[in-house]
């Protein structure tokens, strides 16, 4: 909005940088331009700004599609005013002289000339597609046909307005029906979701068994190296054994044949002692054998009382002594005889 200071009679209007200025007093336009500054007097002054930059002008509407389905459409126009003096004849932009605010409203006349414009061409568009070609694909298509229908709009030329661009931000159903076409959606999603959980699982069963399998195949494997492990030990205890019985058995041979040579010895050692003392024997009893009975008596008592040990009390009758008298009488009175053979008698 323009500044404009009041003086005594007159006024100094001053621009903006954005701003399309006309001063047309008495039918003649005195001052025009962007930015101008000029002094005027209130009476006698038509003032109008115009604005020249990109306007932003947002649409929000509701549509009807071919098959009978409401869909809201969310847009953005950007405008500007090319022609500020053909745009100042079609619509009052005049600007009060003291305040310098308009004194219609020409913004609200241009967006709703715009948005008439913008929705009849839309809905035309909408009113021959589906539901679900709308939502895929009718972003780009109601934006080119929203943009060239307005490039073509006469009126527009005419009153001094330039389209600039057209953004079609969404085309959105109604609440049910999007949830209802979301529905699919979230099932396929859900049902992806859950074959990757299925997957997942499948791919941890898989590995735990390959661990199982592969613990299985290491306990196998020693199992395996405990059975060799045993067998080498048997072998090797039964070649202990074996050894030990070798050995055994050639010490017991040795053994053995010491005692069998002992033996011999001990033996050939007895037979010779025996037949040493048999020998003799024989030398003493052939010695005896020539000797008289009674000398044979008296070694007999020797031998007795050499063997008898101590005697404290000895004790003769007449029958021990009576054949021993008789037999010593018989010798004297007989005398010594010279025996002949080589047996002796007996007494």
């Amino acid at each position: 909005m323009a500044d404009i200071a009041r003086y005594p009679f007159t006024r100094h209007l001053r621009g903006t940088a954005t701003a399309h200025v006309q001063h047309v007093r008495n039918g003649r336009t005195v001052h025009a331009g962007t930015g101008a500054s000029f002094w005027f007097r209130p009476l006698s002054a038509v003032l109008s700004e115009i604005p020249v930059d990109d306007r932003e002008l947002p649409l929000l509407f509701h549509a009807r599609t071919a098959d009978y389905q409401d869909v809201t459409v969310q847009a953005t126009v950007t405008f500007r005013v090319t022609d500020p003096a053909q745009a100042a004849g079609r619509i009052d932009f005049s600007v009060h002289p003291d305040t310098g605010a308009w004194r219609a409203t020409p913004l609200e006349q241009v967006a709703g000339m715009l948005t008439e414009s913008a929705q009849q061409h839309a809905l035309e568009l909408l009113a021959r597609t589906t539901l679900a070609e709308a939502l895929a694909s009718g972003v780009a298509a109601v934006r080119e046909r929203i943009a060239a229908g307005l490039a073509a709009d006469p009126r527009l030329s005419e009153t001094g307005l330039a389209v600039i661009g057209v953004r079609v931000v969404a085309i959105r159903p109604e609440p049910d029906m999007e949830r209802a076409l979301q529905t699919p959606s979230r099932e396929q999603v859900q049902q992806d979701a859950d074959r990757a959980t299925f997957e997942r699982r499948a791919v941890a069963v898989e590995r735990e068994r390959a661990i199982s399998e592969n613990e299985l195949q290491s306990q196998i494997e020693l199992a395996r190296r405990e059975e060799q492990l045993v067998d080498q030990q048997g072998t090797n205890a039964r070649r202990r054994a074996e050894e030990a019985a070798v050995a055994t058995g050639i010490e017991t041979d040795a053994q053995a044949s010491r005692e069998l040579r002992l033996a011999e010895s001990r033996a050939d050692g007895a037979r010779a002692m025996g037949e040493a003392a048999a020998a003799a024997e024989t030398a003493r009893v052939a010695a005896y054998r020539d000797l008289p009975d009674a000398v044979m008596l008296g070694l007999a008592v020797m031998q007795l009382a050499a063997n008898v040990g101590k005697v404290d009390s000895l004790v003769v009758t007449p029958d021990l002594l009576a054949p021993v008298l008789a037999r010593l009488g018989a010798a004297r009175g007989a005398g010594p005889e010279p025996r002949a053979g080589g047996s002796g008698g007996q007494a």
